[in-house]
């Protein structure tokens, strides 16, 4: 029987460093639509939810997403781990990923790979990025609903609550723990110092030289060697990854 796996996608506007930057546009398309026509592509996904919060400026986040085909979801600005799980509840997914709208070249490929790696693993949880090997922007987690209705339940700290997963990391294998079982999906080599991710004006400024140069359909792995070939990474390389 097919796994149910449902990709949640968090989007808000409100963001502290570049306030609207999703809804950028390069070419005519803002940075959110990238992001989802780009994951639109998954093939081990069975839904794509987008959650957003309540504020009255991330209603066209929610007007959107629903206009181009997807499900969204409106919840709690502050506890993100609420939003998440209550945007999640009514699908009854086997499994959930989560991902995040400033990463507007995630390579879709790269999210079925540790999409089916977590399939075939005996455990709760997976991720690149519990060893950060992947440039910032490609981040994907994987874990079970169960494994995220437990987190919901018990999480009782800001810090578990105001992100998803912290409570998940906390309490694994990987961190000394053994409430659940994680597994980090790798690779091949180091590229922790290159940034698709959108933080800051840099970023964008990135982001935008890689689609005007090589379009917004190309694989991770054509976008980091482009980067490294042309130096690209003096654009953003003072910002500090998260």
């Amino acid at each position: 029987m097919e796994l149910k796996t449902l990709l949640i996608t968090q989007a808000r506007t409100n963001s502290t460093r570049l306030r609207g930057k999703i809804l950028k546009q390069i070419n005519g398309k803002t940075l959110l639509q990238i992001h989802l026509d780009r994951l639109k592509k998954c093939c081990a996904v069975t839904d794509i939810l987008v959650a957003t919060t309540l504020n009255s400026e991330d209603e066209i986040i929610f007007k959107n997403s629903k206009k181009w085909g997807l499900h969204s979801f409106r919840g709690s600005e502050d506890d993100v781990l609420d939003r998440f799980y209550k945007a999640a509840k009514s699908f009854e997914p086997d499994w959930v990923v989560r991902v995040t709208s400033d990463c507007p070249l995630l390579d879709p490929a790269l999210v079925d790979e540790v999409i089916n790696f977590a399939h075939n693993s005996n455990v709760d949880y997976v991720s690149n990025v519990l060893i950060e090997h992947f440039p910032d922007g490609q981040d994907i987690e994987v874990f079970t609903f169960s494994t995220l209705e437990k987190a919901w339940k018990e999480s009782n700290k800001n810090s578990e609550r105001e992100h998803v997963t912290p409570y998940i990391i906390n309490n694994a294998n990987t961190n000394g723990h053994k409430l659940f079982k994680a597994k980090n999906y790798p690779c091949e080599n180091n590229y922790s110092d290159i940034r698709m991710t959108v933080d800051e004006p840099q970023d964008f400024e990135l982001i935008e030289k890689l689609i005007n140069d090589l379009g917004d359909d190309k694989t991770w792995t054509e976008y980091t060697n482009y980067i490294i070939e042309n130096n690209l990474t003096s654009i953003n390389k003072e910002i500090i990854r998260n």
